[in-house]
């Protein structure tokens, strides 16, 4: 059963295995000697077969219409089997037919074959006359498109054609001339057509120039940015950089796409359109040949000319009013425009040049003999841009007009004395001449860098002489001689312009490998700055600041000084509430555009700032002059008392010790919220000042007279100087202070809100500061001596009241004392030109305390009256009554301390034991010596007491002084 059912399950060898079996059967029952054994075996067959019957049946049951199908397909297959042997027996007869008969006409078919061929030549050479012909209206209609690259092949191919396989063809001779022609203008076309993708092709408004709106035509620049004619084909910023170009990369040309939509590709395409021509030598220099004899190398400088000219015109369009001309106008923002677009085409020049530089090595790389001697390289480019900029920056400079002037020798050098442009003379005493005095000469020009320059420039082979440079020729010549101006030239332009300048410089340098790493136009900006604009810049300061100190020579002779303060509009403008030293606001304003060109022209930024030291120098030497013109008496060793002790360095330490001052400083740094003394603390201090003031004035000789200020106009140019140097060493520390920001060595972060200083050296910046100091302590040293002059008036003024009047007439006088009188005006004078000069604070502190100090004066001076009386009494209390009340009407003030000096010399009524009485009762209201000097007058009036009882009193009033004062502390 196993064995039939594996034969079953293998159908692929049934036949096999069905001989096998068979073969099987056969032996067993020819080997098989038992009747049952065979018997057994015959049904165990039987069965088997009957099985395989069975099988069979069901199968060919089951798969009875597959079994019909494939029997009939097997049908058709055999009859298309036997018709196909049919037909290629058939065939194979026909062969050997045609075979037979071909033999027989060998000769006659060679020669059908053969004209064939013939035929077949000719038709081909007629197509090619076709497309030869057609050759013109396709190369017009590549042309017109600009697929250049196509016209090129176009073209080449076909004058290829005539020259070789149409060569004989004479009806083609005037098409062959005519392509021939094509192709020498094909090639002008290319070049044309490369220069516009180099120059034409940059926006030339890259930078938008804008307009305020108070400008009527500003719609103008947008109406040329929306002509079509000034629209570009693509900005550039779909050109890829040069140096990330493929040099193995094939260049293509798609007919379907704008060809001038990618500039670079469509560069790269007319590079390779010139390759083709086998023209690239050409193209890159001259061709004697050519009738344009101009290539890319040297259209360059026409070209970029040709730029500053256009950019020119636009930037005149747009900003110039109707009927005017900019060029007339010192607006060097105009310039500054220009120069910005101008930058902006020239880095997009420099661009496109360096892809043709490149397409151009990718051709010399790819194999192709090139002569590199006649192709140009960036350097060539660089050196034309800047060649076209130094003649733009000559012309706007006015370097032809100003290279006559030349600068000082050693502007960077700190220690650069000015004096020989700034020449002082010593001050030579007044003399009269005419009725007039004669002004001292503080400075002489004839040795300025004007003076100097102009006498030594035909001498001097070294002036930095441009004639050559800037010839009118040379400008046509590069397209510069007609183009217009945006702006009046002037040396100063370059303040405007010389941070993008040196920016775009450092772009050049970076570019190109210059030598000693400076580039043609650095060198000419460093030289241009050096030899002519520090001389200029440093003329026009010295002489500014040589007229506004001219005058100060009137001010040392006290006359007319209110010509020399700014007006009210200026105090305004400055936000000061006191009038200013004209000299001071112009050096202020000289040092001020200093500073602006420290920020303008940073890399100059120690030059400037040495400049700007030694113009201090010399003011401050100027402002002691002035000074001392005033203090000083006619020698030079004697001054005023006043300014001697402004300058005495104890009491000058002293007085700026004492509350008055310190509260002034404070009130100057608006820090009020402390209280430095108390009251009592406060008059203690006053009374050491008035002790210190009495004992070096009061002695037994009068005041002379030219040992103080008599006349008050000078009191106020003092009180002018001072607010004026103060003012201005405010303005000086708030510089120095930007300046430390940005010393190399600073550790402040302080954030500027304009442009910043450069960082400078700190040798000068220490100069600077030493300045600063300089200017603050002379503007200190005016305010102390006004302080002390007026207390010296006081002195001078009242010690005569005690020394020379007399008070034990027997006539009552009315009025005060006649220098009482005098003090009073002459404090009224005073305080009529110090309101108008001085802030309140500071006249305040001129005039407070004063009252003590007068009340001093008057009770110590009781030493020098020889006698007096009531009449005598009654004049000393209007004494200090008149000039109690001009004080109050100055300080707005009770002045108290004149009350006690009148309460003091009114005790003269007293005898003196009632005076004992009054101390016992209420305690001392004076000192010990207060007393005594009022007993010894009152003994001197009174001759009928004698030495000894006066010795009695004083012993005394020196127990009640004593009692008192222990009772006081216990």
């Amino acid at each position: 059963m196993d064995e039939t059912e594996r034969i079953t399950t293998s159908p692929s060898s049934k036949g096999r295995e069905t001989s096998e079996f068979l073969m099987r059967i056969v032996r067993t029952l020819s080997h098989s000697a038992d009747f049952e054994q065979r018997e057994k075996e015959k049904a165990r067959i039987d069965k088997a077969y009957k099985q395989s019957d069975k099988k069979l049946g069901e199968l060919v049951t089951a798969h009875y219409e597959d079994l019909t199908k494939v029997t009939q397909d097997f049908s058709r297959m055999s009859k298309c089997i036997n018709d196909s042997r049919e037909r290629i027996t058939k065939i194979r007869e026909d062969l050997s037919s045609c075979k037979t008969l071909l033999h027989c006409k060998r000769d006659e078919l060679r020669r059908l074959w053969i004209e064939g061929v013939e035929h077949k030549a000719m038709v081909a050479l007629l197509d090619q006359v076709e497309l030869i012909k057609e050759v013109p209206v396709k190369l017009d209609n590549f042309i017109i498109s600009k697929h250049y690259l196509h016209a090129t092949d176009l073209l080449v191919n076909a004058v290829a054609k005539l020259e070789k396989p149409l060569a004989g063809i004479d009806a083609l001779r005037d098409l062959k001339a005519e392509l021939i022609a094509r192709n020498e203008q094909l090639h002008e076309t290319l070049i044309e057509e490369l220069n516009k993708q180099i120059y034409a092709a940059v926006p030339d408004q890259s930078v938008s120039l804008k307009r305020s709106s108070s400008y009527r035509r500003g719609s103008n620049l947008t109406k040329q940015l929306s002509d079509p004619e000034c629209k570009q084909t693509k900005p550039t910023e779909l050109l890829k950089p040069p140096e990330m170009m493929d040099l193995n990369k094939e260049i293509k040309e798609d007919l379907n796409g704008n060809p001038e939509e990618n500039p670079a590709h469509f560069i790269a395409v007319l590079v390779e359109a010139l390759f083709v021509l086998r023209k690239i030598p050409d193209s890159a220099e001259r061709n004697k040949k050519m009738k344009d004899p101009l290539g890319i190398k040297s259209k360059i400088e026409p070209e970029l000319s040709a730029i500053v000219a256009r950019t020119s015109q636009q930037v005149v369009d747009s900003y110039a009013q109707q009927g005017e001309s900019l060029s007339s106008q010192n607006q060097p923002r105009f310039l500054l425009e220009l120069l910005e677009n101008v930058f902006h085409q020239f880095r997009n020049v420099a661009r496109m040049h360096k892809i043709v530089l490149r397409n151009l090595q990718r051709i010399i790389v790819s194999g192709v003999p090139v002569r590199n001697e006649l192709l140009y390289d960036m350097n060539d480019v660089w050196s034309k841009i800047q060649a076209v900029l130094e003649l733009v920056l000559r012309e706007y400079l006015d370097v032809q007009t100003s290279s006559r002037q030349r600068a000082p020798t050693s502007f960077d050098e700190p220690s650069t004395d000015i004096n020989s442009y700034f020449s002082k003379k010593k001050p030579t005493k007044s003399k009269k001449h005419h009725g007039k005095s004669d002004k001292i000469s503080l400075f002489r020009f004839d040795a300025s860098i004007h003076a100097m320059s102009t006498n030594s420039y035909v001498d001097d082979n070294m002036t930095f002489d441009t004639g050559n440079l800037f010839h009118v020729n040379l400008l046509s010549e590069v397209g510069l001689g007609k183009h217009q101006m945006v702006c009046k030239p002037s040396v100063n332009n370059i303040t405007a312009i010389f941070m993008p300048l040196e920016a775009f410089i450092k772009e050049v340098e970076d570019a190109v490998a210059c030598q000693d790493g400076t580039s043609s136009l650095q060198s000419f900006v460093t030289e241009f700055i050096q030899n002519i604009f520090l001389g200029q810049v440093h003329a026009t300061v010295s002489t500014s600041i040589a007229a506004a100190t001219k005058g100060l020579q009137i001010i040392i002779s006290g006359f007319d000084a209110l010509r020399h303060v700014v007006d009210h509009k200026t105090q305004k403008d400055l936000g000061v509430t006191r009038p200013l030293l004209t000299s001071t606001v112009t050096v202020d304003r000289n040092i001020r555009k200093l500073q602006e060109l420290m920020q303008s022209l940073p890399t100059y930024g120690d030059q400037f700032l040495n400049m700007i030291c030694n113009i201090l120098k010399e003011y401050r030497d100027t402002c002691n002059s002035a000074y001392r013109g005033i203090v000083q008496i006619e020698s030079d060793e004697k001054r005023v008392i006043s300014a001697t002790w402004a300058k005495d360095e104890d009491i000058s330490r002293f007085l700026r010790s004492l509350p008055s001052w310190r509260s002034l400083q404070m009130s100057e740094r608006q820090d009020l919220s402390k209280k430095l003394c108390s009251e009592e603390e406060i008059r203690t201090l006053n009374s050491k000042e008035a002790l210190i003031l009495i004992s070096n004035l009061s002695s037994e000789a009068i005041i002379p007279q030219q040992e103080i200020i008599t006349d008050v106009t000078q009191m106020r140019t003092i009180a002018n100087v001072h607010e004026s140097l103060e003012w201005f060493a405010g303005r000086l520390r708030q510089f120095c202070e930007l300046l430390s920001a940005r010393s190399p060595n600073s550790m402040n972060s302080i954030e500027l809100s304009t442009r910043e200083y450069p960082p400078v050296s700190d040798k000068s910046l220490e100069s600077l500061k030493m300045l600063v100091k300089d200017f603050q302590d002379l503007a200190e040293i005016c305010l102390l001596l006004l302080h002390l002059e007026v207390r010296v008036h006081c002195f001078y003024f009242l010690l005569p009241v005690a020394k020379q009047s007399n008070y034990a007439g027997p006539i009552d006088d009315l009025d005060p004392d006649s220098n009482v009188l005098k003090l009073n005006k002459d404090l009224s004078a005073m305080e009529e030109m110090l309101v108008q000069s001085l802030q309140p604070q500071k006249f305040k502190y001129i005039f407070e305390s004063l009252g003590f100090l007068v009340s001093s004066i008057l009770m110590s001076s009781i030493q020098y009256l020889k006698k007096i009386n009531e009449n005598g009494i009654k004049k000393m209390c209007r004494n200090l009554f008149a000039i109690q009340q001009n004080l109050t009407n100055i300080t707005m003030a009770r002045e108290t301390d004149l009350d006690h000096a009148r309460q003091y010399y009114e005790l003269l009524y007293m005898n003196p034991d009632d005076v004992l009485s009054l101390i016992v009762e209420k305690g001392p209201d004076y000192s010990y010596t207060e007393y005594v000097s009022l007993f010894q007058l009152y003994q001197k009036s009174h001759p009928h007491i004698k030495p000894a009882n006066l010795d009695t009193l004083l012993h005394k009033l020196e127990e009640v002084m004593n009692k008192t004062q222990n009772g006081s502390s216990a």
